[in-house]
């Protein structure tokens, strides 16, 4: 399955026994950082990445995480370089520009839709872009992102490494049944995946173990956020908190994924 690829079987042990609420929202998190310091470490002077991302440019969300992160030399070249490429392109778009002309709707499914996050297993088919080939053009470029794009496919890499670790690694497999599950997000691809990778007699075996995972701690976070909301009762006031104190992040990820108490991430350098 994976002989040509790498086994990311060190990264997803760390992130079983880490203890998060999912585990690919933390494998998400240490990926995005990563990437965030590579794009803004010394890989913009090489003249190969600076192609890159000046052809696929950034979505919004990891635009703002540039600009949180700081190195503004860094951004500075990035953009110089991706606002050429931009200009050139637009001009063009222009100069061929008829108004009233013919509309076009039939880019459906050739671009993705920006993902909820940015990326990393966030990605949906578009659903097509109706107007002009210069409308068309705009809306594609908002689909794709040099940093979105370098996380899926380490994404996907990953996913099939969980495959091969539920086949390969009793370790692995004790830690992941004793953790707090995934995100409802993450736990779509984790089915995903186990469905296309798994033969049939191991999805038997995996699919209701997994199920049952979530239905523990979908469990344990409704008791959680249901105490906080009873916390806030006068009745309750000497109650003891349990451990509902940081229940609506906790919610929010096992909701959505991501981490919304997270503080900014900056360059530490």
């Amino acid at each position: 399955m994976l002989m040509k690829e790498k086994l990311y079987t060190i990264e997803l042990t760390d992130a079983v026994k880490a203890d998060d609420e999912c585990m690919f929202c933390w494998l998400e998190r240490k990926l995005e950082q990563e990437n965030l310091e590579f794009v803004l470490g010394s890989s913009y002077m090489e003249s190969d990445i600076r192609e890159q991302t000046s052809q696929k440019g950034f979505c919004r969300h990891h635009t703002k995480m540039m600009y949180d992160y700081g190195n503004t030399l860094g951004n500075a070249w990035i953009l110089k370089s991706r606002m050429e490429h931009m200009n050139r392109e637009f001009r063009k778009q222009m100069d061929q520009y008829q108004p009233g002309g013919k509309k076009s709707g039939g880019l459906a499914g050739l671009f993705r839709k920006p993902a909820a996050r940015g990326g990393f297993g966030s990605a949906e088919d578009g659903d097509g872009f109706g107007g002009s080939a210069a409308e068309q053009w705009l809306r594609s470029e908002e689909h794709h992102c040099y940093v979105c794009d370098r996380m899926q496919i380490i994404y996907d890499r990953m996913l099939d490494t969980f495959v091969y670790q539920l086949r390969n690694d009793p370790a692995f497999c004790e830690h992941l049944l004793k953790s707090k599950g995934f995100c409802m997000h993450h736990f779509a691809d984790v089915l995903r995946v186990c469905e296309e990778k798994l033969k049939p007699d191991e999805k038997e075996v995996w699919i209701p173990k997994l199920g049952e995972l979530m239905r523990r701690n979908l469990d344990r976070i409704q008791e959680d956020i249901d105490w906080l909301i009873e916390k806030f009762d006068y009745r309750n006031q000497d109650a003891d908190w349990k451990n509902s104190r940081d229940a609506v992040q906790r919610t929010m990820q096992k909701l959505v994924g991501s981490y919304p108490a997270d503080p900014v991430f900056q360059n530490r350098k």
